[in-house]
């Protein structure tokens, strides 16, 4: 029987709370998460709970912000105007984008408001500063594809780069 271990292909099942016990974010109805185990696709404290699970395992796991997104850090969020966005883009909160410094290094960022003619935007996780609760069942354990191992994530229906 496999088990879950650095450089597995990895599906589950899940749903994630907040401490509310608010449903953040699930699969349920829809097709399971698929990851490479060890490769920083999840967070920390789910694919430290995941590890040397069998196929059928449940896991609950109560994830500190340290093994989550990190806990909020920086500046506030800042007002972009809404035309640097380019032509007719839908933007909404959560959503994550990409933008570049001068140096045309790569950060991620994420919509915090869409205001009339601004948008803020934030370098904080939306869920940076949480406590985080995983519900997770293990439904696949597959060897990884040595291109996959070569990428750091999963390749899945023909995916090429």
């Amino acid at each position: 029987m496999s088990t879950i271990t650095e450089n597995k292909v990895v599906s589950i099942h899940y749903t994630l709370k907040n401490d509310a016990g608010e449903v953040l974010d699930s699969s349920d109805g829809s097709e399971p998460l698929v990851y490479l185990h060890g490769a920083g696709n999840v967070v920390l404290g789910l694919e430290k709970a995941l590890e040397g699970k069998s196929i059928g395992d449940s896991v609950s796991a109560i994830v500190s912000p340290d093994e989550g997104y990190g806990e909020r850090s920086g500046p506030p969020p800042q007002p972009v105007p809404k035309a640097a966005f380019g032509p007719a883009p839908v933007l909404h909160p959560g959503m994550a984008i990409v933008a570049e410094d001068q140096q045309g290094n790569q950060m991620p960022l994420w919509i915090v408001a869409v205001e009339d003619a601004q948008v803020l935007v934030d370098h904080n996780h939306p869920l940076a500063g949480e406590t985080l609760h995983f519900d997770a069942e293990v439904v696949d354990i597959r060897e990884a594809t040595e291109q996959e191992l070569a990428h750091g994530h999963v390749h899945a229906h023909g995916h090429d780069h």
